[in-house]
């Protein structure tokens, strides 16, 4: 196993058998949603149905980035990838590095066979353009697994605090520009626990990409889970204080949609519930992420996967007819001031 597929299994590990939660509270619980006594139309009637860059799903779900590169990612990929297509919301897959690096890799990515029509967005970590990764290996991972679009990764904290971490964020931006110009599919740009401000937003979205997921604090900490990874006491006490690094994902997706009036905005980092989802929807969410609660799932099955989803989106339906919001539009006018 080479050291790039070695991290990722033992990423799994971590988010499975450790603490490594945010010390960050999300945010949702301080949002209030209206409550309507007489809603006027009955529960079936909820319409939970968005259209996300051209592609209709059933709801505002994405199975957040979370692994592959190992056989075992793989099968989990898998799981995920049946109860998506099935569920008709959007996936997306773990970092391609590990495919890019080593090709026998390529196919713990491929969920086509399962997932043929699924909302499926290939994911990398936009530092590694300064790594020897090219505009071509990205277009050719892409069409390798049929992605319909792709996540670019921004993890300085995490990189920072890896040993031997990829830390050399120089003159990206241009590059960024140039992938997003080459490329067929759209790209987002992505958090990675610790969300995004809106000045750095403004300027990828210049620079071509076509929205942005907060992936705020409250959530996982990837600056914990590196300091579970690593065996040196001192690196660990200094992940250990990033725990609560970052802006809470409610106050960043809402500060996102104040300052990008039109831009796709996705909401993650902390949603457990329909609540959440209904709430992060109401400040300005598009498409609302979810990452560890389906990874757990997916180590047991694609059924366990499929009862989450349907956790997930009935509490919604709910949140929806108990605030008079027949409509995930209509959501943006149940916040209670």
């Amino acid at each position: 196993m080479d050291q790039t597929e070695a991290r990722k299994s033992r990423h799994l590990d971590i988010c499975l058998d450790d603490d490594v939660a945010s010390r960050a509270d999300a945010g949702f619980s301080g949002i209030r949603l209206r409550h309507e006594a007489l809603p006027e139309f009955a529960l079936e009637d909820v319409d939970t149905r968005v259209l996300f860059l051209g592609h209709q799903l059933r709801a505002p779900l994405l199975i957040s980035s979370m692994t592959g590169g190992t056989e075992r990612a793989g099968t989990l990929n898998r799981n995920l990838a049946i109860a998506a297509e099935e569920a008709g919301i959007a996936l997306a897959l773990g970092s391609q590095r590990a495919a890019i690096e080593n090709a026998a890799l390529l196919s713990t990515y491929d969920v086509r066979s399962v997932a043929p029509n699924v909302m499926l967005f290939a994911n990398l970590g936009a530092v590694q353009l300064n790594y020897g990764v090219r505009i071509d290996d990205v277009r050719k991972t892409i069409a390798a697994i049929g992605a319909n679009g792709l996540f670019l990764h921004f993890n300085p904290l995490q990189e920072a605090l890896q040993s031997g971490g990829d830390t050399n964020f120089r003159g990206l931006e241009g590059k960024i520009r140039a992938l997003c110009s080459a490329l067929d599919v759209p790209v987002l740009a992505k958090g990675v626990g610790s969300g995004m401000s809106p000045s750095t937003a403004r300027r990828l979205i210049a620079a071509g990409v076509r929205g942005i997921d907060v992936a705020g604090a409250g959530g996982t900490s990837w600056a914990r889970v590196e300091g579970k990874r690593t065996d040196d006491p001192m690196r660990e006490r200094l992940a250990e204080s990033f725990g609560d690094w970052g802006y809470p994902t409610a106050s960043a997706t809402a500060r996102m949609r104040a300052e990008f009036p039109t831009a796709k905005i996705i909401a993650s980092g902390g949603l457990r519930s329909g609540v959440d989802i209904a709430k992060a929807i109401a400040i300005g969410a598009d498409l609302c992420g979810i990452g560890l609660p389906f990874l757990e799932a997916a180590t047991q099955s694609a059924d366990a996967v499929r009862a989450l989803i349907d956790e997930y989106l009935t509490g919604l339906r709910i949140a929806q007819f108990a605030s008079g919001s027949r409509s995930l539009a209509a959501l943006r006018d149940a916040v209670v001031a």
